[in-house]
């Protein structure tokens, strides 16, 4: 709270870190146990540069389930053979939608269905009877990712550094941003089974890494033949499978009732999805029918500032290099996951924000578009949990929809997927002072600009404002 410096992405709450420099990141944590992350936030560093930040209870409590006798980080991630950059560079001159990644990864490793990797492969060692807390993250760079391991049922307890209702399941899903903490009781006949994950895939027509990464789960009592043998593969859900990801995302709930706004000071209504450029034939016009792709929030662009951060801008009163009148709504109503009119595939490039006074509700309807295809997009916000109130698919209905939100006990994320021709509508109090970005977190969305930012003004006094900038804050 109050330290959006701490924030990190490049150019709306700092500069760069330079090749060479140093900044350290001081941050309060409040109100949050579990699993969260940490990882880049310039261009597409975040493929190779992230990692687990665990947030155990409070000394003297303890989790709000039987403690497990062991925890185990579970990090997905996405691999290419070549350089991450020279990828984004690519896809930023075509203009077309960049090379799909070569493997995924579970802590590092590709796993032994890949060629040549099989002696990397990551084992996880368990005890029969024991229960095991894992830790799963979605690190992936561009991709959706299903999550599963043989014969076992998990038992989610946590999602995005909240705890949730216990549910059990056999699937996970989680969009790259996302978090999730399950139980697994190793209580099958001793013997090695693969836990995998796989992509997630709702666009039409558009590729994806069709790859599986595997780590093995073993036990330690299993007889040296079983040792010896294949894993058990788990029965993988089918890429475009979204009645599995509703049937998994519908039964999150939060542990009891919650304290969700109702009263709105702020009603926004933000379309999310891809667009287009036209341009003329060239190598820089690789995209669908000679074009480039944009991506937009309320047909606006995000674009980032190049000379200094939105953050810094704001506090030190430069001018010129935001404005705050980021539309509240579309600025034309259309049918968004039916068939758009090619007038509204073209976004306007801006750097815009949306001013909101501290202490103030917002309830904000992200809906999905079909300018190109529909989309299932990781919408995150920083420096804010929400309230996810409602999801379907078409478009967002206010009369009928509204009806049928969870204002009692409706799960808390930094996350949302906003469902593939659907909608999400969220709900939190601005109380924490300072720029945030919120964006899709399919880096390749994000190059394209499908962003907006938050101003947040200060409180009253000291504890309702922003803290001055640390000394240490990189030079633009």
């Amino acid at each position: 709270m109050r330290t959006p410096w701490a924030d990190g992405p490049a150019y709306v709450t700092q500069c760069p870190i330079q090749p060479g420099g140093t900044y350290t990141y001081r941050f309060t944590i409040e109100n949050q146990e579990g699993t969260l992350w940490w990882h880049a936030h310039s261009r597409w560093l975040r493929a190779t540069v992230y990692g687990a930040l665990i947030i155990y209870p409070k000394l003297g409590s303890s989790y709000p389930f039987p403690k497990p006798t062991h925890e185990i980080p579970v990090l997905l991630g996405e691999w290419w053979d070549r350089d991450p950059i020279d990828v984004l560079r690519q896809a930023t001159f075509t203009g077309a939608g960049p090379n799909v990644s070569d493997a995924y990864t579970i802590n590092g490793q590709p796993g032994d269905l890949y060629r040549c990797s099989s002696k990397g492969t990551v084992k996880f060692p368990v005890n029969s009877g024991e229960t095991v807390l894992l830790r799963i993250i979605n690190a992936a760079l561009n991709q959706q990712l299903f999550f599963t391991i043989a014969n076992h049922k998990l038992t989610v307890v946590a999602a995005d550094a909240l705890y949730d209702k216990p549910f059990p399941t056999s699937v996970l899903m989680l969009g790259p941003g996302q978090t999730t903490d399950v139980l697994l009781t190793a209580d099958q006949t001793p013997g090695r089974y693969y836990m995998a994950a796989l992509a997630y895939a709702t666009g039409q027509n558009v590729p994806f890494d069709n790859t599986t990464t595997t780590a093995i789960l073993e036990y330690k009592s299993a007889p040296r033949s079983a040792k010896s043998s294949k894993p058990i593969l788990p029965r993988l859900p089918a890429n475009n499978d979204t009645a599995t990801v509703t049937a998994f995302t519908s039964q999150l709930r939060s542990p009891s009732k919650v304290n969700v706004p109702i009263k709105i000071d702020e009603n926004l209504f933000f379309t999310v999805g891809l667009g287009f450029l036209n341009c003329n034939p060239g190598p820089r016009c690789q995209g669908p029918n000679n074009t480039r792709f944009a991506a937009s929030m309320n047909n606006v662009s995000f674009v980032l500032p190049t000379r200094t951060s939105i953050l810094q801008a704001y506090y030190q009163n430069i001018p010129g290099i935001f404005t705050t009148n980021f539309p509240p709504v579309p600025p034309v109503k259309f049918d968004y996951t039916g068939n758009v009119s090619r007038a509204l595939w073209r976004p306007v490039f801006s750097t815009k924000l949306y001013k909101l006074k501290f202490g103030s509700t917002v309830q904000i309807v992200l809906q999905d578009t079909a300018i190109f295809s529909t989309e299932d997009h990781p919408i995150h916000l920083h420096g804010y949990h929400f309230y996810v109130v409602g999801q379907g698919f078409g478009n967002f209905n206010p009369k009928t929809d509204t009806a049928k939100f969870n204002l009692i006990d409706p799960p808390q994320r930094n996350t949302i997927d906003v469902p593939v021709g659907g909608w999400a509508v969220i709900r939190f109090v601005a109380d924490n002072p300072g720029v945030w970005l919120m964006h899709c977190h399919i880096d390749s969305h994000l190059t394209w600009g499908l962003a907006m930012s938050f101003l947040v003004e200060n409180g009253v006094g000291e504890l309702q404002s922003i803290e001055p900038p640390p000394p240490d804050l990189p030079r633009c």
